[in-house]
């Protein structure tokens, strides 16, 4: 069956409509968080529990918001808080629900669920983690905690702090 040129076209235009109004509808509904509220909730995510404490009761979404510094290095405040060492802040996020990632569980010494991760996948040894901090410096800042990840990694042979990301120089 043979349809003219304008009919499919108005068929195709209404089903094309059909695909793109739901997802408009829905990023409507869902505006991105403000930028410099993000930036802070980071920043303080560092080394600020109250500030941390006070901004995720205002804005619940900001638990796992990252900030883009550029050049592929998003930051998380869990991210923050785990490149300082700063367990205090790195257990109330996680318990609050953040996404906890290996450089975190790094920092803290969970040497039960970060070896093994290891194990199955290798390559993650020279992932960089925020700012290009390795998981040997996350460990190095978690102190006795973490001392035995900081054996394990200059075991597989690790030796430095900082790697540069991708595209950096």
């Amino acid at each position: 069956m043979a349809i003219s040129r304008r009919a499919f076209l108005r068929r195709f235009t209404a089903g094309a409509a059909a695909l793109v109004s739901p997802i408009a509808l829905f990023a409507d509904d869902n505006p991105a968080l403000d930028r410099e509220r993000v930036f802070a909730f980071v920043k303080a995510g560092h080394n600020d529990l109250a500030a941390v404490t006070s901004m995720l009761s205002e804005e619940p979404l900001l638990l796992n918001a990252a900030w883009d510094w550029g050049g592929g290095d998003f930051e998380t405040a869990l991210g923050g808080a785990g490149h300082v060492g700063n367990a205090a802040i790195a257990r109330y996020l996680i318990d609050r629900g953040a996404r906890a990632d290996l450089f975190a569980l790094t920092m803290l010494g969970e040497t039960d669920l970060v070896i093994p991760m290891l194990e199955r996948f290798p390559t993650l040894l020279d992932a960089p983690g925020p700012h290009g901090f390795t998981l040997l410096h996350h460990a190095r800042v978690g102190g006795a905690v973490a001392a035995p990840l900081v054996d394990y990694l200059t075991g597989k042979g690790l030796t430095d702090s900082k790697r540069l990301l991708p595209g950096r120089r």
